[in-house]
């Protein structure tokens, strides 16, 4: 999608500045259910979070408009965020098969 997305700023006449994003939010836990799901585990038999490690003021929405970039560019994303989440699992497995040979 990213390449795609820029490739289509190359073809502009004139540089323009874009925000390339999903306009969805996704939080952290829900990146882990969806990770640990699809080998089949529980995220929370593996995941802890220390207090040590919060933001004292961390932003409670972020979300990317990609509204330029849908009507400038006729870009929109075409990969789910649960897709994208299997095709980095998946990705991170076959490297572990790799270094196992």
């Amino acid at each position: 999608d990213y390449i795609e997305a820029m490739w289509r700023m190359l073809q502009q006449d004139q540089p323009d500045d874009y925000v390339i994003a999903t306009g969805e939010t996704h939080s952290v836990r829900e990146f882990c259910e969806l990770a640990f799901g699809h080998v089949g585990l529980n995220y929370q038999d593996y995941v802890v979070q220390d207090e040590r490690f919060m933001r004292p003021a961390e932003v409670d929405l972020l979300i990317g408009d990609p509204a330029k970039a849908r009507e400038a560019l006729g870009w929109q994303p075409k990969t789910s965020f649960p897709e994208l989440v299997q095709m980095m699992v998946d990705a991170d497995l076959q490297l572990l098969k790799e270094q196992n040979r």
